[in-house]
Protein backbone atom coordinates (compact mmCIF):
# COMPACT_ATOMS: atom_id res chain seq x y z
CA UNK A 1 0.00 0.00 0.00
CA UNK A 2 2.81 2.43 0.81
CA UNK A 3 4.49 1.81 -2.54
CA UNK A 4 1.17 2.11 -4.36
CA UNK A 5 0.37 5.49 -2.81
CA UNK A 6 3.95 6.71 -3.26
CA UNK A 7 3.89 5.93 -6.97
CA UNK A 8 6.92 7.19 -8.90
CA UNK A 9 7.94 9.78 -6.29
CA UNK A 10 11.72 9.60 -5.79
CA UNK A 11 12.68 8.20 -2.40
CA UNK A 12 15.41 6.36 -0.52
CA UNK A 13 13.26 3.49 0.77
CA UNK A 14 14.22 -0.13 0.21
CA UNK A 15 11.93 -3.14 -0.07
CA UNK A 16 12.91 -3.96 3.52
CA UNK A 17 11.76 -0.47 4.58
CA UNK A 18 8.38 -0.95 2.90
CA UNK A 19 7.98 -4.31 4.63
CA UNK A 20 8.79 -2.75 8.01
CA UNK A 21 6.27 0.04 7.34
CA UNK A 22 3.65 -2.61 6.63
CA UNK A 23 4.42 -4.26 9.95
CA UNK A 24 4.27 -0.94 11.81
CA UNK A 25 0.92 -0.03 10.25
CA UNK A 26 -1.09 -3.01 11.44
CA UNK A 27 -4.68 -1.84 11.85
CA UNK A 28 -4.37 1.03 9.38
CA UNK A 29 -6.91 1.14 6.57
CA UNK A 30 -5.96 1.89 2.98
CA UNK A 31 -7.25 5.41 3.53
CA UNK A 32 -5.15 5.75 6.70
CA UNK A 33 -2.03 4.71 4.77
CA UNK A 34 -2.82 7.21 2.00
CA UNK A 35 -2.91 9.95 4.67
CA UNK A 36 0.41 8.75 6.14
CA UNK A 37 2.02 8.81 2.69
CA UNK A 38 0.70 12.33 1.93
CA UNK A 39 2.06 13.52 5.27
CA UNK A 40 5.43 11.81 4.68
CA UNK A 41 5.67 13.54 1.29
CA UNK A 42 5.46 16.85 3.14
CA UNK A 43 8.33 16.03 5.53
CA UNK A 44 11.12 17.20 3.15
CA UNK A 45 9.23 20.46 2.60
CA UNK A 46 8.91 20.94 6.35
CA UNK A 47 12.66 20.35 6.71
CA UNK A 48 13.29 23.13 4.19
CA UNK A 49 10.87 25.50 5.90
CA UNK A 50 12.28 24.83 9.38
CA UNK A 51 15.95 24.94 8.36
CA UNK A 52 18.21 27.58 9.81
CA UNK A 53 21.28 26.46 7.84
CA UNK A 54 21.98 25.27 4.31
CA UNK A 55 25.05 23.81 2.63
CA UNK A 56 26.19 23.40 -0.95
CA UNK A 57 25.76 19.98 -2.56
CA UNK A 58 26.60 18.89 -6.08
CA UNK A 59 23.88 16.92 -7.85
CA UNK A 60 22.69 16.16 -11.38
CA UNK A 61 21.42 19.29 -13.05
CA UNK A 62 17.60 19.23 -13.20
CA UNK A 63 17.68 20.83 -16.64
CA UNK A 64 20.48 18.65 -18.04
CA UNK A 65 21.00 15.41 -16.05
CA UNK A 66 24.22 14.72 -17.97
CA UNK A 67 25.83 17.62 -16.10
CA UNK A 68 26.05 18.54 -12.42
CA UNK A 69 25.12 21.71 -10.61
CA UNK A 70 25.61 23.17 -7.15
CA UNK A 71 22.46 23.35 -5.04
CA UNK A 72 21.70 24.39 -1.48
CA UNK A 73 20.13 21.84 0.86
CA UNK A 74 19.08 22.08 4.53
CA UNK A 75 21.65 20.92 7.03
CA UNK A 76 22.59 20.97 10.69
CA UNK A 77 24.34 24.11 11.96
CA UNK A 78 27.37 21.92 12.76
CA UNK A 79 27.72 20.50 9.23
CA UNK A 80 30.86 21.43 7.34
CA UNK A 81 30.06 24.34 5.02
CA UNK A 82 26.80 25.21 6.85
CA UNK A 83 25.59 28.73 6.05
CA UNK A 84 23.03 30.46 8.21
CA UNK A 85 19.99 31.04 5.98
CA UNK A 86 16.29 30.37 5.95
CA UNK A 87 14.36 28.99 3.00
CA UNK A 88 13.27 32.48 1.93
CA UNK A 89 16.95 33.36 1.37
CA UNK A 90 17.43 30.50 -1.11
CA UNK A 91 16.52 30.92 -4.77
CA UNK A 92 14.02 28.23 -5.83
CA UNK A 93 16.24 27.07 -8.71
CA UNK A 94 19.16 26.61 -6.30
CA UNK A 95 17.22 24.57 -3.73
CA UNK A 96 17.69 20.81 -3.41
CA UNK A 97 15.08 19.53 -0.99
CA UNK A 98 16.04 16.53 1.12
CA UNK A 99 15.21 13.07 -0.17
CA UNK A 100 12.16 11.23 1.17
CA UNK A 101 13.35 8.68 3.74
CA UNK A 102 12.12 5.86 5.95
CA UNK A 103 12.41 8.24 8.92
CA UNK A 104 9.90 10.58 7.23
CA UNK A 105 7.39 7.73 7.17
CA UNK A 106 8.06 6.84 10.81
CA UNK A 107 7.39 10.47 11.79
CA UNK A 108 4.14 10.40 9.83
CA UNK A 109 3.05 7.10 11.37
CA UNK A 110 3.66 8.57 14.82
CA UNK A 111 1.41 11.55 14.01
CA UNK A 112 -1.34 9.73 12.10
CA UNK A 113 -2.97 6.94 14.04
CA UNK A 114 -5.36 4.38 12.50
CA UNK A 115 -8.98 5.50 12.26
CA UNK A 116 -10.34 2.00 12.90
CA UNK A 117 -9.53 0.22 16.14
CA UNK A 118 -10.10 -3.35 17.30
CA UNK A 119 -13.32 -2.42 19.13
CA UNK A 120 -14.75 -1.06 15.85
CA UNK A 121 -13.81 -4.29 14.06
CA UNK A 122 -15.32 -6.44 16.82
CA UNK A 123 -18.56 -4.42 16.63
CA UNK A 124 -18.67 -4.91 12.86
CA UNK A 125 -18.21 -8.68 13.21
CA UNK A 126 -20.94 -8.83 15.86
CA UNK A 127 -23.31 -6.79 13.67
CA UNK A 128 -22.62 -9.06 10.71
CA UNK A 129 -23.27 -12.15 12.84
CA UNK A 130 -26.56 -10.75 14.09
CA UNK A 131 -27.93 -9.06 10.98
CA UNK A 132 -25.78 -10.20 8.07
CA UNK A 133 -26.89 -12.75 5.53
CA UNK A 134 -25.94 -16.35 6.02
CA UNK A 135 -23.95 -17.96 3.21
Amino acid sequence: MFQLHLGSTPNQLTQKDFKRLGEKSDGYSGSDIAIVVRDALMQPIRKVQMATHFKVVVAPNRNDPKTTKQYLTPCSPGDQGAMEKNWMDVDGDALMEPALTYQDFLASLAKNRPTVNQADLDMHVKFTEEFGQEG
